[in-house]
């Protein structure tokens, strides 16, 4: 529905999730973490879909959670920590959820990126960003620590040094800076975010969207597991993806040239 905290569609196999709470930035209350964790498992197991486009309503894409919303059941639930600690377990099992899938995922970033926002657009396998998009992590100011992945996702993609530059100081990164910094993957006009993330999304599915899937959760699991198992699952993966019409269709295309 319009009115809901995050939109999802499904179309020709895109799914489209939408944060939808332009009014608080994007920041996520109880009913979006709840959209976000059920979301996040219908995509993981629906087979029709083939790629994933992340965006956002209004002028920011994500400040993260929204902690006057989190205070406000936290009061009412009586032991805070409790309370606070599912809510964060609920987004990292959406969280957990993509980032495993065999479904290429590409953000289309507008605007400021915040605290745990960081966290959700870093779930994205590609970022388009902006030239308008800011990156910070504000966490110290609400005098929290980072949640929503960003202590593993952050230095995963801008090494550990840097992580801790923008969790530990005030550090507030404009769009180039943060293509500089490997944070995101590309920097467009901002009339251009929309449309550039879509043709990416688009060109996932015009090829052999299980592919990329497979080639996305390869490199995600890769470094967390010993270098043996990764290769057994690459041995597995290609053997299977061989024997598929898509690879079929595309070797013989490439043995007539």
């Amino acid at each position: 529905m319009a009115d809901d905290a995050i939109l999802f569609d499904v179309t020709d196999g895109l799914a489209r999730v939408t944060l939808n709470r332009p009014a608080r930035l994007n920041a996520v209350d109880p009913e979006a973490i709840g959209l976000w964790q059920s979301i996040a498992h219908e995509i993981s197991r629906r087979e029709d879909i083939g790629a994933v486009l992340f965006d956002a309503e209004g002028r920011a894409f994500c400040a993260g959670g929204d902690v006057v919303a989190m205070s406000e059941l936290a009061a009412a639930g009586g032991d805070a920590a409790t309370v606070i600690t599912g809510l964060a377990d609920r987004i990292h099992d959406g969280h957990r959820m993509l980032r495993e899938s065999a479904k290429p995922i590409v953000a289309a970033v507008q605007g400021p990126v915040a605290g745990g926002g960081l966290g959700f657009m870093l779930v994205a396998d590609l970022v388009v960003a902006s030239e308008q998009a800011s990156f910070a992590s504000r966490y110290a100011d609400v005098a929290l620590t980072p949640d929503c992945g960003v202590s593993t996702l952050l230095p995963e993609a801008v090494g550990t040094r840097r992580a801790l530059e923008l969790t530990l100081t005030s550090r507030r990164l404009n769009a180039a800076e943060a293509l500089e910094w490997g944070l995101v993957t590309e920097v467009v006009p901002h009339d251009e975010v929309a449309g550039r993330a879509r043709a990416i999304a688009q060109s996932w599915l015009d090829g052999a969207a299980g592919a990329f899937g497979q080639a996305k959760r390869l490199v995600r699991s890769g470094l967390a597991r010993p270098f043996q198992d990764a290769l057994d699952d690459e041995a597995r993966t290609i053997g299977a993806a061989f024997a598929t019409p898509d690879a079929q269709a595309a070797i013989a295309a490439f043995a007539r040239r």
